[in-house]
């Protein structure tokens, strides 16, 4: 017992000492900062940075420093939600890539503020304050995401601290990587949301010629949503603030509040007219003012600088309308308005977008990464293309409504007809007893002939539409294939300026070495050699050449749409119709398939006095004819021509379309103008685009002289006086 008395105060101090040091060691893992080891990999650091809270926002660099109440991320997109806080962000750097500049990218351009600060041995030794609340030329690198170069030497380390703060959703996505790399990053994104711009754009400019065109408020609608669409994601992708304002930070600030909410409202007002929402559900029509007032709560908020708040009544608002809009979707559809369907494939992908974009940010299912941070893009562009499909679907509508029309009242000028043969015969026997009755069936006759009247309108409306059906085709096919092979270009560009960013780091590796100046001379150029430098620099010359003929090429198109659609087509005007022709050829085009040869003889023109848009219709309608003609004849097979031909005298102008296709016989070359005639298939014209091109060739004092021969051709000359002098048209 003695033994043991004597020997336990030895066991009780080396049991503390054992319990002391094992604490000491599990406060030093506990606070010791993770040091990020960089091997030359581009790549996200978010789940190895640490965190600490700024509940006031007066914690001082010094006393971020000395913290140990810092948490370690668990994500590698922090995501600190919507809050009034400010925090700061710690980690350490290890350069293990010798001989490259670092650099870092936070790709969330809507931080209010961020503090940058590099510490050497805990020396400070660069800093960079700059955010969306201050001037653009604060940043280090002039771009939207956040960028800062900083040099480590090789195997040595560096601590960074940033102190962020934001009145929107505080997202963290941070990269680490080369200076070369983090610029390609920048590039890739600008890239990319440049073909965003130019889908939305395309779009934009189709709607608006087709309303243009039709008329249709729909369509107007649409090109204000769009063009609200594109300059609410130029705000929030931050090149609102990098392009227009500058030095404007509260401005460019506050446009993303403003514009979040006028996206919101431009969406319900253009889906409650696109889907007559105030004929089908005048219920729900009503409650859609319910936005307006949330939407001008959240633009007060923003002004009144409670940005938070603004901020998470915009995402709730976004969840909330797009839902009321599926739900006034879906039910509209069911009611049989068929053009609902179309709108409810459009919305619901966009819907789904945005229930991603929001819950992302609620931090709720959906985490933040590339794909969910970029859904309202890839949302709104699928939107854009398919909410066009179910315009043009209208057309289809309005076309068949007015077909049977037509019918309907064919059969009512038929019942008519009969009833004046029964009339006429009544009257032939009775003329003397019946005067009174006379008078009556002469006023019936009256009312018969303004219904007449009334029927040719719609009928020649109705041609339009067909001719509109055409001229849609043309345009979705022409710039398609331009735009096509601009987006081809864009990957071999992309990979030959990486060649090229290559060969400069380097040359310039190699002009910072010690090597004498011939061999620096003999090492550049035997890698230029090994490179093929010059074909290089041929082709990266060959692939912008192709995406400026590209570009070009979608210009000349939207420039001859506009000349084919002649807005001041109502006035009377000096026009050159060989360039009317020209743009009649962009919209038929697509009907060529490639296996018509077109044979193009211009003569120099004087300008004509005439209505250019009316006659842009007749040359549509005669080439359109012959494009048939020639398919019936060669089917899929070559050999089909069309030779357009122009010339003048002193008086007129003479414009000669000749094909080689089926041709006329006699019988039909005497009924070819007459309304309702036509030698195709039924459904596949109204026989009225003759009738319509004669009177208005003859309504400018012109001639149409038809020269054609059965399964050989036929030729149709236009002659068009140079000086109008036609009473109306």
């Amino acid at each position: 017992m003695q033994e043991v008395s004597l020997f336990q105060p030895h066991m009780n101090r080396i049991k503390f000492y054992i319990v002391f040091f094992l604490l000491i060691c599990l406060h030093h893992f506990s606070f010791a900062q993770e040091t990020i080891n960089f091997k030359g990999n581009f790549g996200v650091i978010g789940d190895k940075i640490e965190f600490l809270v700024d509940s006031n926002s007066n914690i001082s660099l010094q006393a971020a420093i000395k913290s140990d109440h810092y948490k370690k991320s668990q994500s590698k997109f922090p995501n600190l939600l919507i809050t009034p806080f400010s925090y700061w962000v710690r980690f350490s750097v290890k350069n293990d890539d010798p001989g490259k500049t670092l650099a870092l990218q936070i790709t969330q351009p809507m931080i209010d503020n961020i503090d940058f600060y590099q510490l050497n041995n805990g020396a400070v030794v660069k800093t960079n304050f700059s955010g969306q609340s201050r001037p653009f030329n604060a940043r280090l690198v002039q771009h939207q995401t956040f960028i800062y170069p900083f040099i480590i030497s090789p195997g040595e380390s560096g601590t960074f601290y940033l102190h962020v703060k934001s009145g929107k959703q505080l997202v963290l996505p941070i990269y680490l990587g080369t200076l070369e790399q983090v610029f390609e990053s920048a590039l890739i994104k600008d890239i990319s949301f440049g073909i965003y711009i130019g889908i939305i754009m395309v779009m934009l400019l189709y709607n608006l010629f087709i309303y243009i065109t039709v008329k249709d408020k729909n369509y107007l609608y649409y090109v204000s949503y769009l063009a609200i669409v594109l300059l609410t994601q130029a705000c929030m992708e931050g090149y609102v603030f990098r392009f227009i304002l500058p030095n404007h930070p509260y401005l460019a600030d506050i446009s993303i509040y403003i514009t979040t909410a006028l996206i919101g409202l431009a969406a319900i007002e253009f889906a409650k007219h696109f889907l007559s929402a105030r004929k089908y559900t005048p219920v729900l029509y009503k409650i859609s003012y319910v936005f307006w007032l949330l939407y001008t709560i959240q633009i007060i908020l923003a002004l009144t600088q409670h940005y938070n708040a603004s901020y998470t009544v915009m995402l709730s608002s976004a969840m909330f309308s797009a839902v009321y809009v599926l739900i006034m979707a879906i039910t509209i559809f069911f009611k049989g308005f068929r053009t609902a369907k179309f709108f409810l494939i459009a919305w619901s992908v966009f819907i789904v977008c945005v229930v991603v974009y929001v819950l992302k940010d609620f931090n709720i299912l959906f985490p933040y990464n590339d794909v969910t941070s970029s859904a309202l893009l890839i949302g709104s562009a699928f939107e854009a293309v398919l909410l066009s499909f179910a315009l043009a679907d209208k057309i289809n509508i309005f076309k068949a409504e007015k077909e049977k029309s037509q019918e309907e009242t064919l059969k009512v000028l038929q019942e008519n007809e009969r009833i004046i043969r029964e009339q006429n015969v009544v009257l032939e026997l009775k003329v003397e007893e019946r005067t009174v009755e006379l008078s009556e069936s002469n006023q019936e006759l009256n009312k018969t002939l303004e219904d007449l009247k009334q029927t040719q309108t719609q009928l020649v409306e109705s041609e339009k539409m067909a001719s509109l059906g055409q001229l849609t085709a043309g345009i979705a096919h022409e710039i398609n294939n331009p735009i096509n092979f601009v987006t081809s270009n864009i990957n071999p560009l992309k990979r030959d300026i990486d060649m090229v960013l290559d060969a400069l780091t380097m040359i310039e590796n190699v002009g910072m070495s010690d090597a004498s100046h011939a061999e620096k001379q003999k090492k550049i150029n035997d890698y230029k050699e090994e490179l093929d430098f010059d074909y290089l620099k041929v082709e990266i010359k060959h692939l912008i050449k192709g995406i400026n003929e590209g570009a070009n090429r979608t210009a000349e198109i939207v420039k001859g749409l506009r000349i084919f659609s002649r807005l001041d087509e109502d006035d009377l005007k000096k026009a050159d119709l060989n360039e009317g022709l020209e743009s009649t050829m962009v919209i038929i085009n697509n009907l060529l398939n490639n296996k018509i040869n077109v044979i193009k003889q211009y003569d120099d023109l004087p300008a004509v006095e005439c209505y250019p848009g009316k006659l842009n219709q007749v040359f549509l309608n005669i080439i359109s004819n012959a494009v048939y003609a020639v398919q019936k004849k060669f089917g899929e097979n070559t050999g089909g021509e069309i030779a357009i031909i122009t010339n003048h005298d002193d008086e007129n102008v003479f414009i000669k379309i000749k094909d080689n296709g089926t041709g006329m016989d006699a019988q039909t070359q005497k009924k070819v103008f007459e309304p309702f005639f036509t030698t195709k298939d039924v459904g596949e014209g109204t026989g009225l685009g003759m009738s319509i091109a004669y009177n208005t060739v003859k309504k400018h004092n012109g001639q149409i002289i038809i020269n054609s021969k059965l399964n050989e051709g036929t030729e149709f000359t236009l002659q068009i006086p140079i000086v109008f002098n036609a009473i109306t048209i």
